[in-house]
């Protein structure tokens, strides 16, 4: 059953925890708790979670448009655990409808929302109803205009089922990309080799790129596009709030 807390009060005091007491607390106030993973900060806490409790669910959306590098690293990451991942596809009529219509391409002549909407959004809507709480790898430093004040818990109002409720967990909310390497490095933890390439936010292939010296992390995905609307609809509360 799904728990209901103050995540208000909850989150002052989860401020000042490490990610692993905060991933503790998440796991054991929540049996039906899943953790959201792709990236580099996801791996990480799959690495810390596997430590609290091995059978803990992990999932991750396959949008069908990824690196080789990623699915390599997806495999990587299950054979290293040995875990199951959920791994979610998106709807297949509703990805030919949107190719028929518009082309491979289309989110460069209007905006990434609509292909996003169909290849990861839709299929993580379908996950969480499944679920009472959620973990993301999110930092308050990957995008200053979107990410800055994500809490380390909150209540997840997008995704909640009618009349239910969905607690959200961002653990990492308060470390630094350096602290999550350093982590990474220390730990022998799997990641996906497209980092070792300048990819630092890594999404599906056509709109992801490498950065140079000098750019935020967030300025690889849908450059395209306005500089501080880089999300695709996950954590659609971040611009939002």
């Amino acid at each position: 059953m799904s728990q209901l807390l103050d995540t208000v009060d909850l989150d002052k005091t989860l401020q000042a925890q490490s990610p692993q007491e905060i991933l503790k607390f998440a796991i054991e106030t929540f049996g039906n708790i899943a953790i959201s993973f792709s990236g580099a900060e996801d791996v990480v806490l799959v690495d810390m979670a596997h430590k609290i409790d091995p059978d803990v669910e992990v999932f991750c959306l396959d949008t069908g448009r990824l690196h080789p590098e990623t699915y390599q690293f997806i495999e990587k990451v299950r054979n290293h655990y040995d875990l199951y991942i959920d791994i979610l596809s998106p709807d297949g009529d509703a990805v030919r409808e949107l190719v028929q219509e518009k082309g491979l391409y289309s989110f460069y002549q209007d905006n990434h929302q609509e292909c996003c909407g169909i290849r990861k959004i839709a299929p993580l809507r379908s996950k969480l109803l499944e679920v009472d709480a959620w973990v993301t790898g999110q930092r308050k430093d990957q995008s200053p205009g979107t990410r800055a004040q994500i809490p380390v818990i909150q209540d997840d109002k997008v995704f909640a089922r009618p009349n239910g409720t969905l607690t959200k967990f961002n653990p990492l909310a308060n470390w630094t990309s350096k602290q999550v390497w350093d982590y990474i490095r220390s730990n022998e933890v799997p990641y996906n080799s497209l980092h070792d390439r300048g990819f630092i936010s890594i999404g599906c292939e056509p709109c992801t790129r490498p950065v140079g010296p000098g750019q935020h992390e967030r300025e690889g995905r849908w450059w395209w596009e306005e500089a501080t609307k880089k999300e695709c609809g996950l954590h659609a509360t971040n611009i939002d709030n």
